[in-house]
């Protein structure tokens, strides 16, 4: 098929995306619509390299694109770890807003405080 019967060559569509993409313009290939282009069935010898470079262009911005999605869910993934982690441990720690209850001390301990505060009341009463 000549250039002149090719319906992609003819097409002004695909030429502006394949020059854009020949001067690397992805920005206005993908206002042109590089993201939906589809190969097109017919093309001859002359515009089979533009249309490969155009595919190739949108293959890789889909990529990058998905990609971009991966890691957006995975770092919403690790902030819902994370504040899932914090809730429990915040739910394991006893409330600050309550006073702490002074620690029981042992039998003996109470018995040898209560001597100790009798012998010193006794030497203040002397």
């Amino acid at each position: 098929m000549s250039a002149d019967a090719c319906p992609v060559c003819r097409d002004s569509g695909v030429a502006a995306l394949a020059d854009a993409v020949a001067a690397d313009n992805l920005d206005g290939a993908i206002e042109r619509g590089l993201l939906a282009f589809e190969a097109p069935s017919a093309g001859c010898d002359a515009c089979a390299p533009r249309v490969a470079a155009v595919l190739a262009a949108r293959d890789a911005r889909l990529r990058a694109l998905a990609a971009r999605e991966r890691y957006r869910a995975r770092q919403t993934r690790l902030a819902e770890r994370a504040e899932a982690k914090a809730r429990r441990r915040a739910a394991a720690l006893p409330p600050t807003d309550q006073p702490k209850a002074a620690p029981a001390l042992p039998s003996a301990a109470l018995a040898a405080l209560a001597r100790a505060k009798a012998k010193a009341a006794a030497k203040r009463s002397d």
